[in-house]
């Protein structure tokens, strides 16, 4: 399946997985949940409105983790108020926020928060870097982060830089949804997409001329083909 309209909705027995949107430069915001469990990946911009409006205050109070992909502004750009309505509204059970090794942003967001709210702040928060591959166990959820290729535009506009970013790939009770995040085509992305029940692969390349930021839209479907199903995300509007 090639749906790219948000929201989008998937699930398979008490797995859930839900995109409230993925636009490039605009916001990414993605909800996965258990039945009692709640993760969110790539906070953007609107990821607060949207939780509140899904699942409530309570649940969001019920988040355990979050996950990161990278730290570019469509992806991050809603930590700041999710952290603090937490904050508002008594969260008391920790949060782990998991970000690749060398994300500047999370850190950068993370220093700032304390530094205005330590002091008030009813939960912890624990910020795990990631720099492998290794598994990730949370909530009966194992996750296992892998490297993706994404790069960047410097100031003169011609010049690139890898950026840190990672995908992740989630298995619950067997069933297993890798998300790419934002990527050029890459064989760590082909091997964890393969034979997952769920991929969710980025398109965000306009043209049919591959680059090392993101890919076309056959290279995306021909990666999303190998998983049982799969969607097609961050297409530009």
């Amino acid at each position: 399946m090639t749906v790219h309209k948000y929201p989008i909705e998937w699930s398979k027995d008490n797995f859930s997985i839900k995109i409230f949107c993925s636009i490039p430069n605009i916001a990414t915001g993605i909800l996965i949940s258990t039945d009692k469990n709640f993760f969110v990946v790539d906070p953007g911009d609107g990821i607060l409105r949207d939780l509140n409006k899904e699942i409530g205050t309570d649940k969001i109070l019920a988040i355990s983790d979050l996950f990161i992909t990278h730290g570019h502004h469509d992806h991050v750009g809603g930590v700041w108020s999710l952290l603090t309505y937490m904050r508002v509204m008594h969260k008391k059970s920790p949060l782990k926020i998991h970000y690749p090794e060398g994300c500047v942003e999370i850190e950068s967001i993370y220093n700032a928060f304390l530094k205005v709210y330590s002091n008030t702040l009813p939960y912890k928060i624990y910020l795990e870097k990631i720099s492998g591959t290794k598994k990730l166990n949370s909530k009966k959820i194992v996750i296992n982060p892998f490297p993706v290729i994404h790069k960047e535009y410097l100031h003169d506009g011609i010049t690139t830089r890898q950026v840190p970013a990672l995908g992740y790939k989630f298995n619950y009770e067997g069933i297993k949804i890798c998300y790419g995040g934002d990527t050029a085509y890459c064989e760590t992305l082909v091997k964890m997409a393969k034979g997952s029940d769920l991929a969710i692969i980025e398109a965000g390349h306009e043209e049919d001329t591959p680059d090392e930021m993101h890919m076309t839209m056959s290279e995306a479907k021909s990666i999303g083909k190998s998983a049982k199903d799969y969607y097609l995300v961050h297409v530009p509007e």
